[in-house]
């Protein structure tokens, strides 16, 4: 080397060793922020690297190798990684020694950058020098290939370190929690307690994350019990991972325990109490425990700020959410696209989309797709569709593409149809959230063959896809596809949750299905727990109702810790189509004292009962009721209930009185002059029935219903010539009569019947069952009704008809192929034959049976000689 570069060599150690002094000065007078720089900008940060232009070959026995140190370990405490980085290379390129504390410093280093390239290389030179058995240095070369995502190279080190301890353990858990392997983590602590090595307060935080995101809450208790074993149930962050696994566990009392009894609560405490509180649902709690963060003087963060904004958005506290943003906008956090984007939604979700939208224009440069996907749903959950669908074309001309969550949301409220072939281009039709909202935008219009096309497609189903397409087939009343693929769920080793379970027990509820099905996954719902869910709760309801199984129904009902509407609406409907009117109405009123606020529906289910109990008096005051009092608009619905609560109980005039008075609201639905033909049948009003039946042919030219109720009109009458001009009406427009069937379940094998069958091997002891039936019911005082045989022949032939109707002969072989007192349950899919009401009143009482029948309009529960409904139906 010539004299000028020694010279020069000389100059820049005499600067390094300066600026040394210089900052061991500042650091011995200095008291920095715990977060903050340690040093003014211009003193460290921006410090010039005393190897800059430094020339290879130095010499390197003047050298202090603890003053380079020293000057790398300050750039790592400054987090000035990179000029560390460059700092240490430089050391390498004299070739100047270093000890272990370098490699795990700059190991570390390494890690911050994701710089694995270095990391490896700089894992040889540890390798080549002997330093790769030092302690520190493996968990440092642990903690650099956990965050470089290299987690089987973490686990090659650890497995190969000679001595490791406590924090060696803790670094390998920690790599096993970012890296989300959270049962691998459970199993190394558990491997931990085995080898002796005692957890310090990173640990158990670290493991308890690991359990809150894996849902091993019971293993998470066990832990708990180890923290305060030894020693640190007070440490903070201890106790803030211990609420963020309970919160996550859904055990948010355990959680409010744990944050009550912290004695320092940091910002972190807070808002992880207070998100508990919001993922779980108790939103009030949660704002109250924001004012409380206020008055305790702890810095709010962003992050509480989005919480507390969400919280305004669930209960549509829109007072507060303009509080809080006129407080961010003081406090310069306005500007932050995440509290902008959680601003968008409270106003949204309050229906202020004037608001949203101001908000939305102000963020010229920050719109993300975030904020883009917030503005669609916006529009969409109030409704207006067209304005979302501009928002969405928007967003493709301003170069922001839709992500799987703008797809997910916009299916929502758009055709599938229009949307698919761009989620298909888009590669995101294999996305779970995306393929699930498009089987479920597909099931609701009824496709369930593109519905299960798009199931196919999904690559990873989550308990959310399984649970939308079985509630498609709940829709569909698919009760046997519906089966069939909870058995694939439990088959691919999917735990079906309480909405699986709410789903798999609404398609119990179809016509067609077995009552033994919904009893079954009742008791499945018990044995996992889901029973008490709000969802099942509300399902196994309606199920039992629409099965005719009216106590179970009021049964589960009265368990329910929780009702919700569709609860209460669902029990009035119940008992009112099973011809419990009074009880339906005490159901009412018990829903009037808790003050549940009621809607269009349960008003439907009122006036319903009232129809089916002749209460006429009644039905009028609460029509009443639901206009002036809850200020509800009615609709055809209402209104074709109050025609069908007059015409039922003969009050034909009155009905048609208040047609004429609705007509200037709306015209009468064909539903209102069929309730006003279906009574004049009964109540033998040609006159009016004939305007009826004209109206109603002309409303719906295509329904077998309407030809068939006016000829059954006639012919009761004795009018036959009218009856063939009808039914030649229906050859000529080409309409076929809906062919009358009826079945019934035994022992969990569904039977059908039709009219005058004889293909069921039993026929002839059904037969002979009947006619032994009609001797008896003759001594009871029976008479055939020989109005309800449309046909013109003898009164002989007439009731041999009548004693084969398809509901008379499923009752049949129902008291031939059941054991004495076993209640038997009918079901026809049009109404019941009167002639055959009649003689089911009488069974009941001869054979000592309840039998129930389910026809198009209701349930008739015949005992003892009596029907529910009160001869109203």
């Amino acid at each position: 080397m010539n004299l000028h570069k020694l010279k020069s060599f000389r100059k820049l150690q005499t600067s390094y060793n300066n600026q040394s002094r210089a900052l061991q000065s500042l650091a011995s007078t200095t008291n920095p922020e715990p977060h903050g720089d340690l040093f003014e900008p211009g003193v460290f940060r921006d410090a010039a690297d005393p190897f800059d232009g430094m020339p290879d070959g130095m010499p390197q026995r003047d050298i202090s190798v603890s003053n380079y140190n020293h000057l790398l370990f300050e750039y790592a405490r400054t987090n000035n990684n990179a000029q560390a980085l460059k700092h240490f290379l430089g050391i390498r390129r004299l070739g100047l020694p270093v000890n272990g504390a370098s490699f795990s410093c700059v190991l570390k280093i390494c890690g911050s950058l994701c710089d694995q390239i270095i990391g490896k290389q700089i894992h040889c030179d540890c390798i080549k020098y002997g330093f790769v058995q030092d302690v520190s240095v493996g968990t440092s070369l642990i903690d650099m290939y956990t965050k470089t995502e290299a987690i089987s190279m973490a686990e090659k080190v650890f497995d190969e370190m000679p001595d490791r301890n406590v924090v060696s353990w803790t670094s390998m858990l920690t790599g096993y929690s970012l890296k989300g392997l959270h049962d691998q983590a459970i199993d190394l602590f558990l491997q931990m307690q085995t080898e002796g090595i005692k957890p310090n307060p990173f640990t158990f935080a670290t493991v308890l994350g690991a359990l809150a995101n894996s849902g091993a809450v019971v293993k998470g208790t066990q832990v708990h019990t180890m923290v305060v074993k030894f020693g640190f149930e007070l440490t903070t962050y201890v106790c803030n991972s211990l609420i963020s696994m309970y919160s996550k566990s859904g055990m948010i009392r355990c959680a409010r325990s744990v944050f009550d009894y912290m004695e320092i609560r940091d910002a972190v405490s807070w808002n992880g109490m207070i998100s508990g509180l919001v993922a779980n649902g108790h939103d009030l709690p949660a704002l109250d425990l924001f004012h409380k963060m206020r008055l305790s003087g702890v810095k709010l963060t962003q992050s509480i700020f989005v919480t507390i904004l969400k919280v305004c958005a669930n209960i549509k506290e829109i007072r507060l959410s303009k509080q809080l943003h006129s407080s961010l906008w003081k406090n310069g956090m306005e500007s932050d696209p995440n509290i902008r984007t959680a601003l968008m939604v409270s106003y949204t979700k309050s229906s202020e989309m004037d608001e949203s939208l101001k908000l939305f224009n102000t963020m010229k440069g920050i719109k993300n797709v975030v904020t883009w996907t917030a503005m669609i749903g916006g529009y969409i959950q109030n409704g207006s569709i067209e304005k979302a669908l501009k928002i969405f074309q928007q967003m493709r001309v301003d170069n922001v593409w839709p992500n799987e969550f703008t797809y997910s949301i916009i299916l929502t409220g758009y055709s599938p149809y229009q949307i698919h072939a761009e989620v298909i281009k888009t590669n995101y039709e294999t996305s779970t959230s995306v393929g699930t909202a498009l089987l479920d935008a597909y099931t609701k219009l009824g496709n369930m063959n593109d519905a299960l096309k798009v199931f196919e497609m999904i690559q990873e189903k989550d308990i959310v896809t399984w649970s939308a397409i079985l509630s498609g087939y709940a829709q569909s009343g698919d009760i046997d596809d519906a089966v069939r693929v909870f058995s694939q769920l439990e088959n691919n080793k999917i735990n079906p949750n309480e909405y699986t379970f709410s789903s798999i027990i609404n398609a119990c509820a179809s016509s067609n299905a077995a009552i033994e099905h919904g009893k079954m996954f009742h008791g499945r719902t018990i044995k996992s727990g889901y029973d008490n869910a709000l969802c099942v709760t509300t399902s196994l309801v309606t199920m039992y109702a629409k099965k005719g199984n009216i106590e179970s129904a009021n049964k589960v009902f009265e368990k329910q810790s929780q009702k919700d509407l569709v609860s209460w609406n669902s029990m009035i409907s119940g008992y009112a189509q099973h011809g419990y009117g009074t009880k339906a109405l005490e159901i009412f009123e018990e829903m009037r004292k808790e003050n549940i606020k009621m809607d269009d529906i349960t008003f439907i289910g009122v006036i319903t009962a009232c129809t089916h109990a002749g209460l006429v008096k009644e039905g009028e005051k609460y029509f009443d009721l639901m206009v002036k009092d809850h200020g509800i608009n009615p609709t055809l619905e209402h209104y074709s209930c109050m025609v069908d609560l007059y015409s039922r109980a003969g009050l034909i005039k009155k009905a048609m009185d208040f047609i004429d008075n609705i007509q200037i609201v709306a015209p009468a639905s064909a539903t209102i002059w069929r309730s006003v033909l279906a009574a004049c049948r009964v109540h033998k009003n040609v006159e009016l029935g004939k305007v009826a039946g004209e109206k109603l042919m002309s409303l719906s030219p295509q329904d077998s219903a309407s030809y068939v109720l006016l000829s059954n009109l006639y012919a009761t009458a004795g009018d036959w010539k009218e009856r063939e001009k009808v039914r030649r009406l229906m050859d000529q427009r080409k309409v076929k009569k809906e062919a009358g069937y009826s079945w019934i379940e035994i022992k969990n094998k569904t039977y059908w019947f039709v009219a005058g069958d004889v293909s069921h091997p039993l026929s002839d002891l059904i037969y002979a069952k009947l006619r032994e039936l009609n001797l008896r019911l003759r001594d009871e005082g029976y008479v055939a009704d020989m109005s309800y045989v449309l046909h013109d022949v003898e009164d002989e032939g007439k009731e041999e008809i009548l004693n084969g109707h398809s509901e008379r002969l499923a009752v049949g072989f129902g008291l031939i192929s059941t054991g004495r007192g076993v209640s038997l349950q009918i079901v026809k899919n049009l109404r019941v034959c009167g002639d055959c009401h009649t003689v089911f009143k009488f069974i009941s009482k001869i054979e000592e049976r309840e039998i129930v029948v389910r026809d198009s309009n209701r349930f008739h529960h015949f005992k003892d000689g009596e029907c529910s409904c009160g001869e109203y139906w």
